[in-house]
């Protein structure tokens, strides 16, 4: 079964702007948790979290300073911010519409409901932070349990996993990088409590604080937080489970289709980096540098993605 590129597309792009609302919250999560945590009176935090959503630009446009407040009405309810989670929904919302037909009856319901639930809440400036974020990742988890419930397993299926798993690499690199940027610890704070509760509230913006538990069954050491969201394979956040899902959606798309693609060896390439460097050596060489070469090298296989299943024709 070989779908039309541009029915291929509205998978893709649909789930990519499903996974970047959540996330979008997760970030904001994760600066809202470093923040309680920061000694100083400097926004380093917030404006750490605009440059991990890579939105920093765009807001700088808009604003001249780092208010709180301000970053967070930019990156929930702005329609300026192409990324929002108010503009992620809606674009996503329409992607399922031009593609409603390749999609059960459950999932364009939780979308579309998802979607009005959203858009009423986030049309005021929030109050209650942490329980609009809340609502955010439950709303998504619904879609998710709708589709992965009730979707059959075929191209429709592979190309909005490729959606998913792409944005969620993407995100994930970005969420740790919201530790690195501004709020890596002095050499004087490394291993000190503080420390220690800024790495877990990373941990806890993904969800993951009781799976480290039970993976690591240790205290919270910075290189098996690390080790667990970069390479740790049955993570399901992780930077290696999510290619691990990139690249069998692709391995079934090339037998659905008959050809390997460039896309194909650029995800392998991905895969066996991530596999052959230990976290020792990637924070010896530069867990920022690891990182940035890695949301560069994701951008480039979506791209590719999309010219080798002819998205756009």
């Amino acid at each position: 079964m070989a779908l039309l590129g541009r029915t291929a597309n509205g998978l893709f792009w649909m789930q990519r702007y499903i996974e970047r609302a959540e996330n979008m919250a997760r970030l904001l999560d994760a600066g809202l948790r470093l923040s309680l945590t920061n000694l100083s009176a400097e926004p380093d935090e917030w404006q750490s979290v605009l440059v991990s959503a890579g939105v920093e630009t765009g807001y700088l446009a808009k604003y001249r300073s780092f208010e709180p407040n301000q970053i967070v009405d930019y990156m929930l309810r702005d329609f300026d911010n192409p990324s929002s989670v108010i503009s992620s929904m809606g674009i996503a919302r329409t992607n399922g519409r031009m593609v409603r037909t390749a999609l059960t009856r459950e999932t364009w319901e939780a979308i579309n409901e998802s979607w009005l639930i959203l858009r009423q809440h986030l049309s005021q400036p929030v109050d209650d932070l942490p329980a609009v974020l809340d609502l955010v990742k439950a709303r998504t988890a619904l879609i998710r349990g709708s589709f992965h419930g009730t979707m059959l397993r075929n191209p429709i299926f592979d190309f909005c996993n490729l959606g998913t798993f792409v944005e969620r690499a993407d995100n994930t690199a970005r969420i740790l990088d919201v530790k690195y940027w501004v709020l890596m610890p002095t050499h004087s704070s490394v291993g000190s409590s503080l420390d220690n509760y800024q790495w877990g509230s990373i941990l806890r913006s993904v969800s993951a604080l009781r799976s480290y538990a039970w993976e690591y069954d240790a205290d919270l050491r910075a290189v098996d937080i690390i080790d667990f969201l970069l390479l740790n394979r049955r993570m399901p956040r992780s930077l290696a489970y999510s290619y691990r899902c990139i690249n069998d959606s692709l391995d079934y798309l090339a037998r659905a289709y008959g050809q390997e693609r460039e896309c194909h060896a650029t995800a392998r390439a991905i895969s066996t980096r991530l596999e052959q460097h230990s976290v020792t050596e990637i924070l010896e060489t530069g867990l920022h540098e690891f990182l940035e070469t890695l949301i560069v090298d994701n951008n480039r296989l979506s791209n590719e993605i999309a010219r080798d299943f002819s998205f756009y024709s």
